[in-house]
């Protein structure tokens, strides 16, 4: 199955269908799968192509893809991530260097950190604020409300933590409470959709896959953007850098995780658009989406991207999949000097 956005910075390209075959032909994309062409789309249209399981390309893609500056993704069945191919390096140098120091001042690591960490807090709470407000059960509603007062307290704590280890405790413990309530912001009855705790690598239950893969899908977008706009991904400021981690858009997907993702695997679970036969058992107990599980998520995902949002700072609806491409904007701008302050994107 080939999906495709509907906004020109959106239109990514999901090729789900295993055996099929990704080449290029004159000025249009095909994919060919069991000796058929399932799909042709002008190459113009397309922002980004991301490959799950068994899926070739065409080393002349390849190469027109790194040409273009066009992201290629490379993603297990499950949504894990292999491998991205990477053109040369563009953007202006000095925005580069201005990123590197930042890294070496402390002061601004820290400030860029905290202001990651409060986004991520506030937008938790959001969700958290909204299924207490909307759910039946009172004793869920406890619980969520409880957890709202806890990122109350942390948002008076982060302007005062005065090293990393702080602001980074601290979204731990956010992190550990808003899970330890995410069973309360879930409506259905369905053993299938059961959650007690956060697990990945590998999830172990339908909710930790769904929550799994649509991180994975955010990455690759924060890591599109922030390319796009000359940022080196695997800088950050709130998570340390290690090779072969994008460290700066996992400090972009801190902010997005609740908001875009979180809220994704609600709809998708209270609205029973997708159900507990939509996911395979493998060893050791993992659970995966199956392929018919993938393509919901997936069109769901490209319709989320599309839907418009309030930038407060802007003062303007945006669409929901051009926010990464916001930030890293706003980034950019705080690093050149531009702006005092980075401002991550929260919704009321």
């Amino acid at each position: 199955m080939v999906t495709v956005g509907v906004h020109q910075l959106l239109n990514t390209l999901n090729v789900m269908t295993q055996g099929a075959y990704a080449h290029v032909d004159h000025d249009s994309v095909l994919i060919v799968a069991d000796g058929e062409t399932k799909l042709r789309m002008p190459k113009h249209q397309l922002g980004g192509i991301i490959c799950f399981g068994n899926v070739a390309v065409s080393s002349g893609l390849i190469q027109q893809c790194s040409m273009d500056g066009r992201a290629l993704v490379f993603m297990d069945r499950s949504g894990r991530f292999r491998a991205r191919m990477v053109g040369p390096t563009t953007g202006n140098v000095l925005l580069r260097q201005a990123q590197h120091q930042a890294l070496n001042d402390d002061q601004r690591t820290l400030a860029i950190a905290r202001s990651v960490a409060a986004g991520k807090v506030k937008n938790s709470r959001t969700v958290l604020m909204r299924g207490a407000r909307e759910t039946d059960d009172g004793e869920a509603e406890a619980r969520l409300r409880a957890a709202v007062e806890d990122c109350d307290r942390s948002l008076r704590r982060l302007p005062k933590a005065c090293s990393l280890d702080e602001v980074r405790g601290e979204e731990g413990h956010i992190a550990h409470t808003y899970f330890q309530v995410f069973e309360g912001l879930i409506r259905v009855r369905d053993d299938g959709f059961r959650f007690s705790r956060r697990n990945r690598r590998p999830p172990r239950d339908p909710v930790n896959a769904l929550i799994s893969f649509l991180y994975a899908l955010v990455t690759t977008d924060c890591t599109s953007a922030l390319e796009g706009v000359g940022l080196d991904p695997q800088i950050g400021y709130l998570h340390a850098v290690r090779p072969g981690r994008p460290a700066l858009a996992l400090d972009l997907l801190e902010e997005l995780r609740a908001l875009v993702a979180d809220r994704l695997v609600l709809t998708l679970v209270n609205r029973r658009q997708i159900t507990s036969g939509d996911f395979d058992s493998g060893p050791g107990g993992a659970v995966t989406l199956s392929d018919s599980g993938r393509r919901k998520v997936v069109v769901a995902y490209q319709r989320r991207k599309t839907e418009e949002v309030r930038h407060f700072l802007l003062d303007r609806m945006v669409p929901v999949g051009l926010v990464p491409h916001v930030q890293a904007r706003l980034l950019a701008r705080h690093l050149r000097g531009d702006l005092e302050h980075y401002v991550p994107y929260t919704t009321r």
